[in-house]
């Protein structure tokens, strides 16, 4: 919708655009006032203005700069100008206003009907000062000024008189409709003196009722602008109705039609008719013998055409338009006694009677048969002030017989063409259009007499602003009361003048042909309605004293309701609505939480009072054990608490009524003995006290600190918590991994750097820990662990590789039944391993403790003195490993003790398993294929890469690199490391876990890991699947992460593959090895499945089958591994065997191919002789075509282009199957004849062929075929615009030009028509284009639709 408004020409003075937020209501803080003021205005002016459309006592309140923080508030008293006071012209300058001293600001009295009394929520006003913006954008960049309307500026009620409607979203039209008929004196009165029986209908649903409702509030409120839901309501509509665009004609013919059904039976019965309807004759007269043939019709508005069919000029006035324009010169067969002649007929209208209330339509919308787009006919067309149709009436049809007898509407006189009936009147008038002209000047012989005076004045011009496509409505009504025009604009109602009804004509200078109309102006008249002048007739409007009884009755309760209404949003704006919360004694010792809505005038106690009834602490706590205090929920502390005000108004305490507060409430309570202990402003600690015996770090205690402290004071203050301030250790964690040891005793805490998020521990034993380094004291390498270890829950494989599948777990779960020997041999080797890993572990971590520190909980203690109990140990089954074991070793022995029979599945670490699990990515792309193209795959679930813990320094993820005594984790961790393996493949996105002599390229130093059994609480777990909740330090590098869990997964690590778990149980391997698991946070979910793992150099690649002729032409088949350097051939010949195995496909060698897969459509053919990275790029989550050969292969070199062909037969309506050409080049010419000689035998002059559209197979509807694809494009190359044929795999579709479409009747053709659909739909492919139909307008006498429970 677009909004059009002008404002009266104003000097080329330069304007300033301001645009205001009002932030002091929750209603109005995202909506903005918007003010085009001239740039000389000043600012004491300015404050005018916004109080003038805020509705403010100018004074009470301030104007901010609203996007320059260092700037101040305005001066309201100030008399410089806007330019000299910082607003720029022609920009858009953002302004706040604010509450002054704390204050709401006063509303201004509502005498004039501004927006203190208004009846809408502020958010739906638009307040505005200058050129209306565009619908939607109140105060945005594309506010503008029409060049063509010089309308003055919006008036308030006090100066129109009239009350605006509110739009809904798109109800333009219907605000349109609803103001002409209530400017309608004969439709409101009639309307007034129906009365509503509240026993036979629902108010709710009575359209004449709630008509009625409306029309008193436009005549009577002192609103500015009213809503129109309960008329809307009336109509059955919910509010999606409101979104759609709709016709103004079409709804008035709707409405009229739901009107006449709901006054059935009623005075009002034949209202509508009355005063809108009218009655002609439509007529077809034979012009070789004068026959004529008619009909009478009504009809409630008449349509007129802007130009005739096919013109570039408009008629440019309705008083030349012809009535209506359907001049019919055609052959037309009648019989004549017996006899068949062609004879030539004329048909059209004659008007019998005008209604009182002649409504014109101006048909300014028509089709495009060009472009075939509707479009809007912006052609000038003038229209008259006032309209005689006295010349237009035929007088002798009215009076003749024929006519009296045939009153109704489809009346009929038809009859054979005899001589003896033929009219003497129409014996010249041979090829001469008898649709009535309104033309003053007629060119027919009929004179037409007037029967009266039929003279009608033009008092309403609906306004369409806009194109075919949509638009907006307004209304230009005259008042009968004084003569004034007005634009009624949604909810904005000015005055305007002849002028400005003059612009409504549309139009622009010059002539463009039948575009012209395109160069215009898009805002002109749509309607016209004229009221006949007739003193005896026209009526007036009814003032309230005449107003009938059920009617003042009425007015007096809207009365009333809208007082109410004003009372309670005049509390709505002093009422002060804060967030509360209340750690609930009794309720589990939870954090509760409500909305307190106070009014700003209640005090303290009052305040307190509503909170603990709120909270229902009745019977719980006693009140006066009971306040209320500043509180931040986002960083959990209490702020301040208010001694001794208790009798202050919450409006001072809370800094006024806003829309919203950066603080919230708590009600704390205490037990009778406790005393509330007074918090002053400034800054609550979480501080966490640290056990260096125990290893663990306790959930958190406040302590409320302040900036100017310093370090001894603040230890001080810790020390309450039953700890020595003299051996106290205080770190401040300022940020992620950036540890500071505070030791300077008369330094600030603000000098330190304290935050409100900062962590703070405290350590205060007398071990020799104090007298060592910092960086290397255990408290650092616990602090250190406790910031970096992160809780991963690992789901394992259910089986174990090879003929006895168990799980090896040291946690002592259950294990499959399988060979006894074999698996107590296997657990033997695994128990022996873990007790080595633990005897190493302990070695390398001498004086200091590996259990895992618990994550510390979020909870708070309010109560300051309490210290909560520290965190359990860890369960006695858990099992800590490192990563500093020769995996070697335990590889050999599992693979010794598996061995006989049971070890056929270690014999070769680098053979894949043949019950390989795949995950439940790979089992959906068995439906059809993968999500998501392998390269974006490889990405999108991998991290930035880290340097590996054996590597130089690493960069901190915030870029800081601390030093002294502030210490980087990860620095100390790398100090005195050599450097060891760094990948040189790191776009090929895998890593191996051994360098070329076989070592392992695991840390050497301990990097925290501890597992421990778990049971998933939903069940997914059941059925033999174990899980592990696994504790690690996320600098672990996979490689690492891997070695750690072989003793849960019962295989080496190059055995089995991890694949991270997203979100809807997506699945993707992770496969850099080299990475940390940095990218992980807490509770993320991990799957272990069973496989080789990728060494370097290797690529894991998913083969898919290609069945060109197939309804599924894409099927998964396995998943295996390629390598750097490998020929195809070699990569067919290992793929062969796993083939036969898994998807019982034998094949030969030389009988099938691959070939690049991108998405679905099959690409590049790969031969023999072509190497991995060197001919074909390869990369990981890879995707192949392989494609089963009927004959030898035909591609021998790269220069070739194998082109998948499909016939197109139109005599059968008919697609053949796809067959395969192999050309030499990219030439049209070989092409064709390659085509016509090996497959089709179509002579190579009728060939034609067009590019498939789409993914493969590029389907398409037959129905569509012959007409929608670009047959025979004008090239010489495949590879230019339009085919654009560089590679293999494009399909084209050919033809026999010769070859006409099969006939078909309409049976046959809907028959095929459904079995298309059915096709098509089920191989994703769409039947057709159709864009969205545009819903019809209707009005519900019931109440509401009834929707089809089958519809979609």
């Amino acid at each position: 919708h677009f909004y059009f408004l002008s404002i009266e020409n104003a000097s080329e003075e330069p304007r300033v655009l301001c645009l205001v937020q009002d932030t002091t209501n929750a209603k109005t803080v995202n909506e903005r006032l918007t003010l085009n003021l001239p740039a000389s205005t000043t600012l004491s002016k300015l404050f005018e203005d916004v109080a003038h459309k805020a509705s403010y006592v100018n004074g009470t309140f301030d104007l901010a700069w609203g996007k320059t923080g260092d700037m101040g508030s305005l001066d309201p008293s100030s008399e410089m100008s806007l330019t000299e006071s910082g607003f720029e012209p022609g920009k858009r300058n953002f302004l706040q206003l604010t509450d002054k001293d704390g204050e709401q600001p006063q509303i201004a009295s509502d005498e004039s009907g501004t927006a203190g009394s208004s009846g809408l929520d502020d958010s739906s006003q638009e307040r505005f000062i200058g050129p209306l913006p565009r619908d939607g954008t109140v105060g945005c960049s594309s506010d503008y000024s029409s060049p063509s309307y010089s309308y003055s500026s919006i008036l308030n009620k006090s100066d129109t008189g009239y009350v605006g409607l509110v739009n809904q979203a798109m109800t333009c039209y219907l605000n349109s409709l609803l103001q002409t008929l209530f400017m309608t004196p004969e439709f409101r009165n009639a309307l007034y003196n129906w009365e509503f029986e509240e026993s036979e209908e629902d108010p709710v649903t009575s359209i004449p009722y709630q008509l009625q409702r409306l029309f008193l509030l436009l005549q009577t409120s002192k609103k500015r602008a009213i809503e129109t839901t309960d008329v809307t309501r009336s109509f059955g509509w919910d509010s999606s109705e409101a979104w759609q665009q709709h016709d103004v004609q079409e709804l008035c013919r709707v409405m009229f039609d739901a009107l006449e059904q709901k006054w059935k039976q009623t005075e009002q019965a034949d209202l509508i008719n009355q005063l809108y309807q009218g009655k002609l004759k439509d007529y077809v007269r034979c012009l070789e013998c004068g026959y004529e043939s008619w009909r009478i019709d009504t009809y409630l508005d008449i349509p007129l055409v802007i130009r005739p069919f096919g013109a570039s000029q408009a008629y440019g006035s309705v008083v030349r338009v012809s009535l209506p324009p359907s001049l019919m010169s055609l052959p037309f067969f009648m019989i004549i006694e017996v006899l068949i002649q062609v004879c030539e007929e004329i048909k059209g209208l004659r008007f019998l009677h005008f209604p009182y209330l002649l409504t014109l339509q101006l048909k300014r919308f028509d089709f495009d048969y060009t472009t075939m787009h509707r479009i809007k006919l912006n052609d000038r067309m003038s229209f008259p002030e006032e309209l005689d149709m006295g010349p237009f009436i035929d007088v002798e049809d009215e009076k003749s017989p024929q006519t009296e007898s045939c009153t109704d509407s489809g009346a009929e006189n038809e009859g054979s063409c005899h001589s003896d009936q033929m009219s003497n009147d129409f014996s010249a008038d041979d090829g001469v259009d008898e649709g009535i002209c309104l033309d003053s000047a007629s060119s027919t012989e009929r004179v037409l007499k007037p029967k009266s005076s039929l003279t009608f004045e033009l008092f309403s011009v609906m306004v369409h602003s806009g194109s075919a496509a949509g638009g907006h409505y307004y209304a230009c009504i005259k008042s009968f009361s004084d003569g004034q025009w007005y634009s009624f604009n949604d909810q904005h109602v000015s005055k305007i003048t002849q002028e400005d009804i003059r612009k409504t004509y549309g139009g622009s200078l010059g002539s463009r042909g039948y575009y012209s109309s395109a160069f215009a102006s898009s805002t002109n008249a749509y309607m016209l309605i004229y009221r006949l002048k007739d003193p005896s007739r026209n009526a007036k409007y009814l003032d309230c004293d005449d107003f009938p009884e059920h009617i003042k009755h009425l007015v007096q309760r809207e009365k009333e309701s809208e007082e109410q209404e004003k009372r309670q949003r005049e509390i709505e704006r002093n009422t002060c609505k804060i967030k509360l919360f209340c750690m609930h004694p009794v309720k589990m010792m939870a954090m509760m939480e409500n909305k307190l809505e106070v009014h700003k005038d209640k005090t303290l106690r009052e305040a307190t009072e509503m909170a603990y009834k709120l909270m229902e602490l009745d019977g719980v706590v006693p009140l006066d054990c009971c306040r209320l205090v500043k509180y931040d929920e986002f960083h959990e502390y209490l702020e301040r608490s208010y001694e001794g005000e208790d009798d202050t108004p919450m409006g001072l305490l809370l800094g006024g009524v806003k829309s919203s507060y950066m603080f919230d409430l708590l009600l704390e309570t205490r037990r009778a003995e406790q005393v509330f202990q007074p918090y002053k402003p400034g800054e609550v600690r979480c501080v966490h006290v640290v056990d260096l015996k125990s290893d663990t770090i306790a959930p958190p205690v406040s302590i409320r600190a302040y900036l100017n402290q310093s370090i001894t004071e603040f230890k001080q203050l810790i020390a309450q918590v039953k700890l020595s301030a003299e051996t106290m250790r205080v770190v401040l964690e300022r940020c992620y991994n950036d540890l500071r040891l505070l030791y300077v005793p008369n330094k600030t805490l603000k000098a330190e750097g304290f935050f409100r998020s900062n962590k703070v521990f405290v350590e205060s034993s007398e071990s020799p820990d104090h007298q060592v380094t910092f960086t290397d004291s255990l408290l650092w390498k616990l602090l250190d662990r406790h910031g970096n270890t992160i809780r991963l829950f690992v789901s394992l494989p259910v089986q174990s590789p090879g003929t006895n599948r168990t799980i090896c777990q040291k946690v002592g779960g259950d294990t499959e039944e399988g060979s006894k020997g074999n698996r107590n041999s296997v657990e033997a080797i695994l128990e022996e391993s873990t007790e080595k890993l633990k005897n190493l572990s302990l070695q390398q971590q001498q004086g200091s403790s590996t259990s895992d520190s618990q994550k510390s909980s979020d909870t708070s203690d309010f109560e300051h003195i309490e210290s909560p109990s520290p965190s359990q140990e860890p369960d006695s089954s858990s099992v800590s490993a490192v990563v500093a074991v020769d995996n070697r070793e335990l590889e050999n022995r599992i693979r010794a003790a598996s061995g006989g029979s049971g070890g056929g599945a270690y014999s070769d670490p680098e053979t894949q398993f043949p019950g390989e699990e795949r995950s439940d990515s790979e089992v959906n792309n068995d439906r059809s294929t993968s999500s998501v193209d392998s390269d974006i795959l490889s990405s999108s679930h991998s991290s930035d890469t880290l340097c590996n813990a054996d590597s130089g320094p690493i960069q901190l993820a915030n870029g800081l690199d601390s030093h002294s005594i502030t210490s980087s984790r990860r620095s100390k961790a790398n100090e005195g490391k050599k450097e060891t393996w760094d990948t040189a493949e790191e776009d090929s996105g895998t890593d191996s876990e051994y360098d070329e002599n076989g070592k392992s390229k695991a840390e050497s130093y301990y990097l925290y890991f501890r597992a421990e059994p778990y049971a998933q609480e939903d069940g997914s777990g059941e059925g033999g699947q174990k899980c592990v909740l696994v504790h690690v330090d996320k600098r672990i590098t996979l490689s690492a992460f891997k070695q750690n869990l072989e003793p849960f997964v019962g295989v080496t690590s190059t055995q089995f593959k991890v694949f991270r778990v997203y979100a809807n149980n997506q699945e993707f391997e992770s496969v850099r090895l080299n990475e940390t698991l940095s990218s992980f946070s807490d509770d993320n979910k991990i799957t272990i499945r069973l496989g080789r793992a990728l060494k370097k150099g290797e690529y894991r690649v998913k083969v898919y089958q290609l069945l060109v002729n197939d309804a599924e032409p894409c099927k998964f088949l396995v998943d295996t591994v390629f390598a750097k350097g490998m020929t195809v051939k070699q990569s067919k010949e290992e793929l062969m065997p796993q083939l036969k195995d898994q998807c019982k496909l034998d094949l030969n060698i030389d009988k099938f191919r691959l070939r690049k897969k991108t998405w679905k459509n099959p690409g590049t053919v790969f031969l023999d002789y072509h190497v991995y990275e060197e001919d074909i790029n390869i990369s990981s989550n890879w995707e192949v075509f392989l494609e089963v050969l009927d004959g030898p292969e035909k591609m021998k070199s790269m220069s070739q282009l194998a082109v998948l062909t499909r016939r197109w037969t139109p005599a059968q309506m008919k697609l053949e199957p796809f067959q395969e050409v192999v050309l030499e080049s990219s030439s049209v010419e070989e092409l064709k004849e390659t085509v016509c000689v090996e497959i089709s035998g179509i002579p190579l002059e009728n060939l034609e062929f067009a590019k498939g559209r789409g993914t493969f197979p590029c389907d398409i509807s037959v129905l569509e075929i012959h007409q929608d694809l670009d047959w025979n494009p004008k090239v010489s190359t495949l590879n230019v615009w339009p085919l654009y044929i560089c590679d293999d795999g494009a399909v084209v579709f050919y033809r026999d030009s010769t070859e006409e479409p099969m006939e078909q009747s309409e049976d046959e053709r809907n028959e095929l028509m459904k079995k298309e659909s059915s096709r098509l739909l089920k191989t994703g492919h769409r039947v057709s284009y159709s864009p969205r139909k545009e819903k019809a307008l209707k009005i519900y006498l019931d109440g509401g639709p009834v929707k089809d429970p089958g519809q979609d």
